[in-house]
């Protein structure tokens, strides 16, 4: 239990934050906060939430954004709280109880309590839950820049027919009309938000193109398992998505205090028209939504039940939630370690909105509300995990075992065998990747005896996977007529990996800048150093469990994420020492020179290069690409070095001799040329006619321009 206080610089701090909830505003006053001890100046604070929001209320929710004045101040890396007011649950646990089973199978928030002080005076007993943003977007998805959206309507439309964020595609194609929907929480993304939508409801057969469709059913599961209905499938709201590596836009979790029937609004109109009482929450259809009419639409959850194979999934995920956690009685075990917890601050809680006996009730029976029955979690789940144990495709899975590969150490390029026991199943299916930048890929499995499978019809079924990079992430499916199962189960969160060192010369770095100026900026418009890699082979390679450090003592300073490098391609690195996870390196390049080593997580190396002084904009690089000796370039950022061969294409008489040179320089050609030296001095300029003589130039880097029309950007550099 975190100790929070919030010291106002204004008396009037409520009126003034009242006023900006009542006119839409979302600015904020400043306070001072402390957090277990430690002081944070100049915070901004405004209230959170929309129906847990009155200027009735003494107690209301709070967000407080330390960062609001003073540039990246955080408390333990966070830079936002948000506190909840606990209005909605007479139990305390819903939230904290919600989002640690739903971190289980999907990205979702922390969660805790707080003791909240506001100008020396107990305010209340609030939980604290992670903010759903760039932070965590890099904790879960190793990126943060790409399209990022939340469905929060600017106006709830709870009347039937009302649309929110249900990503129907009912507005239109201008993206402009859904604005009033969707808050979008990147730079831009809203033609990525179209385009969702409209594959979503258009294009079936390219679903899993946009969309990460075990993200999505895991979701529904989560909400349909625990009567989350203050979510996507009650009113289209309290939801975020974010188009990850893969391109595909990623569903989380968000807003869970009126979980476990708290909220029992549906707009499945033919059954619900005006909402469900607890009998009909414990009995719920899980696939309501599909089997009922809905006034406004449910793409999400339409279009994907559709697939026969998908209902066996997202049935296989209810039955993972409902065994791991309430079949055993975990939840309960955890609610009432968390009310046991929180006791006595909940007594010294003069604001909360229930007594003090509402909060021992309600972990098992229901307490009436202003306008209704808040369920009691237990009286609610013991009977919905009987409905839904015996709910068609929860019964009668197949049985999935002893999961083996070969060979036992994978070799990047080899073939690599997978193969599993199955039983009770008539189809099983392996999905694979390489790298958080591919989307799992599809393979059925045979028991044929031609897929290293062992005898046919042994029950084991088996895969080959040719050209296998250097990791692999995979797991496995298996159906019948009746029902789906994952290993392991909590797939596709969790699966299985296999790893191997790569070989020396795998991959290597093909090209830095030390001194990026003008030449090629990153996601945030900044000129930063950067390194390129290049994938030398021909197979595929992760850049999972490798290292880039410029201290051969830290080998492992900076883990690469989990990349997928396809042959002969590139990866670019920015060594900008800036926090921003993915592709930015805790460390940047030193400009006086140094020695960049790329390693194995066993410490053996796999490419070192020590480079020079840059001039700026000028990259130093292999050439041939990917194979020879490093030089001074014009510079070739995610391209090939081979910058000799670039100019040949559009001329035949380009190239310049010998490289280094000393009493001569000869060309190719006979354009007019322009050499300077590093810093900028002509120390040619004229029509070249076969050579130069250059026996009393000093020893250094020189720059040759050519002003042909047809290569008038190219520069050679040249070393004598």
């Amino acid at each position: 239990i975190q100790d929070i206080q919030l010291n106002f610089y204004d008396n009037n701090w409520d009126d003034l934050l009242d006023s900006l909830y009542v006119e839409g505003e979302e600015n904020r006053i400043l306070a001072q906060v402390i957090i277990n001890g430690e002081v944070y100046d100049s915070v901004g604070v405004r209230y959170k939430g929309f129906s847990s929001v009155s200027i009735n209320y003494l107690k209301n929710p709070f967000n407080i954004k330390l960062d609001y004045v003073i540039e990246d101040q955080n408390y333990q890396g966070v830079e936002k709280l948000k506190l909840s007011n606990v209005i909605q649950d007479p139990s305390f646990v819903r939230e904290v109880l919600s989002y640690e089973i739903a971190r289980k199978y999907m990205p979702a928030s922390q969660a805790n309590y707080c003791n909240l002080f506001i100008n020396d005076t107990l305010w209340g007993l609030y939980v604290n839950v992670e903010a759903v943003n760039k932070k965590f977007l890099l904790s879960h998805f190793d990126s943060k820049y790409n399209s990022f959206f939340k469905g929060s309507p600017e106006n709830l439309e709870i009347q039937p027919g009302g649309q929110n964020a249900d990503l129907s595609n009912i507005h239109g194609t201008d993206s402009v009309a859904y604005y009033p929907y969707y808050t979008i929480k990147s730079d831009n993304g809203w033609n990525h938000l179209y385009h969702l939508i409209d594959t979503l409801n258009n294009h079936e057969e390219n679903i899993e193109s946009v969309l990460n469709i075990d993200r999505a059913l895991w979701l529904h599961a989560f909400n349909y398992s625990i009567i989350n209905f203050d979510s996507y499938i009650g009113y289209a709201q309290n939801y975020y998505i974010y188009k990850s590596q893969s391109n595909q836009f990623n569903t989380i979790i968000w807003d869970l205090n009126m979980s476990f029937g708290g909220f029992r609004l549906s707009d499945a109109s033919q059954l619900y028209f005006n909402g469900f009482d607890i009998l009909q929450a414990q009995q719920m259809d899980p696939f309501v939504h599909y089997n009922y009419i809905s006034v406004s639409p449910r793409p999400l959850v339409r279009q994907l039940f559709n697939n026969e194979r998908y209902r066996k999934m997202y049935m296989a995920h209810i039955r993972t939630i409902i065994q791991e956690n309430f079949i055993n009685q975990e939840y309960y075990n955890r609610a009432s370690y968390f009310q046991s917890l929180i006791d006595i601050n909940v007594q010294n809680d003069s604001n909360k909105f229930y007594s003090y006996s509402d909060f021992v009730t309600n972990l098992n029976n229901q307490v009436s509300l202003v306008a209704s029955i808040c369920p009691g979690i237990s009286q609610l789940m013991d009977a919905r995990t009987e409905f839904l144990s015996n709910y068609e495709g929860f019964l009668n899975a197949p049985n999935l075992s002893n999961p083996t590969n070969s060979p036992e150490q994978m070799i990047l390029g080899q073939n690599l065998s997978i193969s599993v026991q199955a039983e009770n199943a008539d189809y099983v299916m392996l999905s694979y990747r390489f790298g958080n930048n591919q989307i799992f890929k599809n393979i059925e499995m045979y028991d044929d005896g031609n897929n290293n499978d062992g005898n046919i019809n042994d029950g084991i079924y088996g895969v080959n996977i040719p050209n296998c990079s250097n990791s692999i992430d995979y797991y496995f499916y298996a159906d019948n007529n009746e029902s789906g199962v994952f290993l392991p189960v909590r797939a596709a969160y969790e699966y299985y990996s296999i790893n191997s060192a790569l070989s020396p010369g795998d991959l290597v770095v093909n090209e830095l800048m030390s001194n990026n100026q003008t030449t090629q900026s990153d996601e945030n418009g900044e000129f930063e150093d950067w390194v390129e890699l290049f994938n030398t082979t021909s197979s595929p390679i992760s850049t999972r469990g490798i290292f880039l450090s410029d201290n051969a003592n830290e080998l492992n300073k900076w883990e690469l994420p989990n990349y997928t490098i396809e042959p002969n391609s590139y990866f670019i690195i920015w060594a900008d020492d800036n926090n921003d996870g993915g592709n930015h390196a805790n460390f940047q390049l030193s400009n006086l020179g140094e020695q960049l080593i790329l390693a194995n997580n066993d410490s053996t190396i796999i490419d070192a290069v020590s480079f020079v002084t840059l001039p700026y904009d000028m990259s130093y690089g292999r050439n041939p690409n990917g194979v020879g000796s490093f030089e001074i370039l014009d510079p070739t950022f995610n391209n090939n070095n081979n910058i000799i061969n670039i100019a040949e294409s559009n001329s035949n008489h380009i190239a310049t001799y010998p490289n280094p040179f000393s009493n001569s320089l000869y060309f190719h050609t006979q354009d007019y040329i322009v050499i300077t030296n590093l810093l900028g001095k002509e120390v040619y300029k004229g029509v070249v006619d076969k050579s130069i003589n250059t026996s009393s130039w000093e020893n250094g880097v020189y720059i040759v321009k050519f002003k042909n029309p047809l290569h008038s950007n190219y520069k050679l550099i040249k070393i004598k």
